[in-house]
């Protein structure tokens, strides 16, 4: 494995990259001067419209490299051939990254992640990266695949938390959870039946809370790794709560 300096560099540089598509999510970003962008990608075939006009404008003036695709070559960096319309972006966000990279990386203080194990619906995605963010979470570890993928609907949804917000990607989510616990971090998996509470557990120790599918729950690979069990009191008879309100509630635990 090469660990030189300056391939961990250029490692770190592509883990960060971000790739948005769609011409409003796109214009919006270029027009936020606080977003660091590293490429426009832009298909041939797209007709000189005002916004594309626009795009273009934003890209040169910032001195932005702008590199021209077949629709081919264009769907392959958006990943969205139906949802692109021809423009792609790539945003090198300082705080996107890779998992793996983050359990490598010393901390100061124990840390609290957000997992999420087959979070599809894109709304919910983006509601739980605005609550992560407004709460403080540390992270939120987001499988490439299985989940919900970032694009407009989740941007729109964070209302833009996304570009605040550790993002920490990997492959497969067990393993990397797996990992993490060999480390010593606590990765709590919530059950009705559990005798721990969220207001019971300590926060000495790196924790990782763990949010599963909206229908089926938490998976049988990553239920096999979690070290811990906890629940959320509830009254009347409920049994659960959306995906997105419990993330909050794990958000802002220490808050009130």
């Amino acid at each position: 494995m090469n660990d030189s300096p300056e391939y961990l560099k250029k490692r770190a540089f592509f883990d960060s990259l971000l790739t948005i598509y769609g011409r409003k999510p796109v214009l919006e970003a270029l027009e936020d001067h606080n977003l660091p962008v590293h490429k426009l990608h832009l298909a041939d075939s797209n007709r000189k419209d005002q916004l594309i006009t626009r795009i273009e404008q934003l890209a040169s003036a910032r001195n932005i490299e702008i590199a021209h695709w077949d629709r081919k070559g264009l769907s392959r960096i958006s990943k969205n051939a139906r949802q692109d319309q021809g423009v792609a972006l790539d945003l090198a966000l300082p705080h996107y990254g890779s998992a793996e990279t983050f359990l490598e990386t010393p901390q100061q203080k124990p840390f609290e992640l957000l997992a999420l194990d087959g979070i599809t619906n894109p709304q919910n995605l983006g509601m739980i990266i605005r609550s992560a963010c407004a709460g403080g979470i540390d992270g939120i570890i987001l499988p490439r695949k299985g989940c919900a993928q970032v694009d407009p609907l989740v941007i729109k949804a964070s209302v833009g938390t996304l570009f605040k917000t550790r993002i920490l990607r990997c492959d497969q989510l067990a393993p990397v959870l797996e990992k993490f616990a060999i480390k010593g971090a606590r990765v709590c998996a919530l059950s009705s039946h559990a005798k721990d509470t969220l207001r019971t557990i300590g926060d000495e120790k790196p924790t990782i809370f763990v949010l599963g599918n909206e229908t089926h729950g938490v998976s049988t690979a990553v239920e096999n790794v979690c070290t811990h069990r906890l629940r959320i009191p509830m009254q009347n008879g409920v049994e659960s709560l959306n995906v997105a309100i419990t993330a909050a509630l794990i958000s802002f635990r220490h808050q009130y």
